[in-house]
């Protein structure tokens, strides 16, 4: 067997040749398939949007006969107002369930195909997306032509048939397209908003909650600028939930009477104090003496007469 393997190592190349051959003709049978499908969800449509038109506008006479078939397909016709309401309702519906994915961050993480423009079929919703929103009159008592409204119809057509292929395939691969490393961190991410947006948990769980959810999705999945304020909002209305924000304030409390200042009685006079002139009663008691050969405050008594 080695000896085999050995003599002829060289047919790896020419296999490999043939396998890369086999591979690109099933994606391009895969494609034909698609495209197909496409082509039959198209007409199938089509075929809906005439039986409706038909119930709507229905013939009460003989149609007239048209000389001129150009003219008729050039001449401006006013579309009926629900006729375009109905395309009006579908293209609305179609961007209503595109935005529950873009605007929500978790359906964001578990189907994170729906805003990956590398995905042919995200991609091919995208194009669809455009072309129709392109294509569509400012308002439903506009006049077009059949040749315009027919293209608006077959633009919204294919819009929704894009979307419906878009989802099915992002519900299918969810995140397989991600290393195993990279799945830890969405299931991680996941748990985390959870906790971000739970009313239970304390307004610091929340706030650390919120900034390790975008640190584990940044650089996996890239989040709108509108999806950024959506989920701001909710974080920050369960931050500032009470129980005051559903009921009024309560009244604040009535102000205490200040105390009444009482009045402070005045010192009375002291009673004057008797001049120096004036003659001392006689007493007993010493009277200090500021003689110079004496220090201050000394107290001297009289000296006895012989």
């Amino acid at each position: 067997m080695f000896e085999f393997i050995g003599g002829y190592w060289w047919l790896v190349f020419p296999l490999f040749g043939v396998l890369a051959s086999l591979g690109s003709a099933w994606e391009r049978g895969a494609r034909r398939r698609h495209r197909r499908r496409l082509e039959v969800l198209h007409a199938k449509a089509e075929l809906k949007a005439a039986q409706a038109a038909a119930r709507g506008r229905p013939v009460t006479g003989p149609i007239p006969q048209q000389a001129d078939s150009t003219a008729a397909q050039t001449t401006s016709v006013a579309a009926a107002p629900s006729q375009l309401e109905r395309l009006f309702a579908a293209h609305d519906d179609v961007t209503a369930r595109w935005l529950e994915y873009e605007l929500d961050v978790a359906k964001l993480i578990a189907y994170p195909a729906m805003s990956d423009g590398r995905q042919p079929l995200t991609a091919a919703f995208l194009r669809a997306r455009k072309v129709a929103d392109g294509l569509r009159p400012p308002n439903a008592r506009t006049k077009l032509t059949s040749e315009q409204l027919s293209e608006y119809r077959n633009a919204v057509t294919d819009y929704e048939v894009a979307f419906d292929v878009a989802e099915r395939d992002a519900r299918r691969i969810k995140d397989s397209g991600f290393t195993d490393v990279e799945r830890k961190r969405l299931d991680t991410a996941k748990q985390l908003l959870t906790v971000a947006i739970d009313q239970a948990a304390t307004p610091a769980e929340r706030q650390l909650a919120y900034k390790r959810v975008r640190e584990e999705l940044d650089g996996l999945i890239s989040l709108s600028d509108e999806a950024i304020v959506v989920l701001e909002k909710q974080v920050g209305h369960e931050l500032t939930a009470g129980p005051t924000a559903t009921g009024p304030e309560p009244a604040a409390p009535a102000a205490e009477p200040k105390p009444r200042a009482m009045p402070v009685p005045e010192p009375e006079a002291m009673p004057a104090r008797p001049s120096a002139g004036a003659n001392a009663p006689h007493g007993t008691w010493p009277v200090p003496s500021r003689g110079a050969d004496t220090a201050p405050g000394r107290i001297t008594r009289p000296k006895p007469r012989p």
